[in-house]
């Protein structure tokens, strides 16, 4: 096999596919990536058995062949080359030598044929979205999931198609976060849970441009992602997801209505006195027209008055800050509506329109 190729073009599908390789396995073959030039493309693939990333790279075959190359040092060699054309040269016995200008390395291959194929699925029933809307809903929702596997479910987010719209949740136990997203085709109703490890790599590739679509295929174990030169196929994680639906109301006894972004300032000026891996809530006593912004810690104490439109009852409840911030910073609407029960009930964030959904729970207060 022999290939010659740009070292930017080369660099980048390399950065692609090593999203997908483990950095712990018990099988050495899976710390490769594949080069893959039997056909009239190149192909590079990673594949860890749970995600599997493949990119067509831009290049030059000058021999057909395809060898398995450990992905460290095989990234790490290409991301040092000159700008510059890089060749691969590999032989019979799987030696590969990589020239670039006047830097040769020669190293180990591993054959081919040991490497672990992405399994072929069934691609007739998919969904369209643009590479942005994807990129979005992933980064409004993903930092609601667990960040351990104490409950395997609550790593993924929930993937469910119901009468054309597309609804993805993420919940850690102590907040839920839902998107909606209405789709321009017809798509048979689907329920699947996503780890959230494939939807972070996706995020990272996603170019995020309106105008570049991603097709999403589904299958009976896994889900498949293609756009542009990549493929990325991931495996989905067995179980019923959560009922969220008994979690969700729509009564309320106040609705406070105030500017996002003010809002925002106002908890990022009390976490100043909230020293790190503390858990110090915020205390929002609501009345009138005031909403009043209250913490008390170790290094002092704040009390920040905000201007809101209220409608019920007044109520005083405590949060996370951190909670409350993730929801609101990726909320793109300039105000946003919050809706209370009493002190010990959920929060609700959402729109008119149905298009977001944030549950927090509160803290308890004295």
């Amino acid at each position: 096999m022999k290939l010659h190729f740009s070292q930017a073009d080369l660099a980048e599908g390399v950065n692609i596919v090593l999203k997908a390789v483990p950095s712990k396995t018990t099988m050495s073959i899976l710390e490769c990536i594949l080069i893959d030039a039997t056909s009239g493309e190149i192909r590079l693939t990673a594949n860890d058995m749970e995600l599997g990333i493949e990119t067509v790279v831009k290049g030059t075959i000058e021999e057909h062949g395809k060898v398995a190359l450990d992905a460290k040092i095989f990234s790490d060699i290409v991301r040092k080359l000159p700008n510059s054309i890089v060749t691969i040269d590999s032989d019979d016995r799987d030696l590969t030598v990589i020239t670039c200008e006047k830097a040769k390395f020669d190293i180990p291959g591993r054959n081919a044929e040991e490497f672990a194929a992405l399994p072929m699925i069934d691609k007739n029933d998919h969904i369209s979205l643009s590479q942005f809307s994807l990129k979005e809903v992933i980064r409004q929702t993903i930092f609601s999931i667990a960040p351990n596997e104490n409950n395997k479910l609550m790593t993924g987010e929930l993937f469910e198609i119901r009468n054309g719209i597309l609804k993805v949740v993420s919940l850690d136990g102590h907040r839920i976060a839902i998107r909606n997203l209405e789709l321009k085709e017809s798509c048979s109703d689907r329920k699947v849970v996503v780890p959230g490890k494939t939807l972070n790599e996706i995020s990272k590739i996603l170019s995020g441009e309106m105008d570049d679509q991603v097709l999403i295929y589904f299958d009976y174990n896994y889900l498949l992602f293609e756009f542009g030169r990549t493929t990325v196929l991931s495996r989905l994680i067995d179980g019923e997801y959560f009922r969220i639906d008994q979690m969700l109301s729509s009564d309320y006894d106040t609705k406070v209505i105030l500017n996002r972004q003010a809002f925002i300032s106002s908890i990022d000026r009390a976490t100043l006195l909230v020293r790190e891996n503390d858990k110090m809530p915020v205390i929002l006593d609501i009345r009138d027209e005031v909403m009043d912004l209250q913490i008390n810690t170790a290094l002092g104490s704040m009390d920040e008055e905000t201007a809101i439109v209220k409608t019920g009852k007044d109520i005083v409840i405590g949060f996370n800050p951190k909670f409350l911030l993730d929801a609101l910073r990726v909320i793109d609407d300039e105000e946003v509506s919050l809706y209370f029960i009493n002190a010990k009930a959920p929060c609700f964030i959402r729109d008119d329109d149905g298009k977001y959904i944030y549950l927090i729970l509160p803290v308890n207060i004295r």
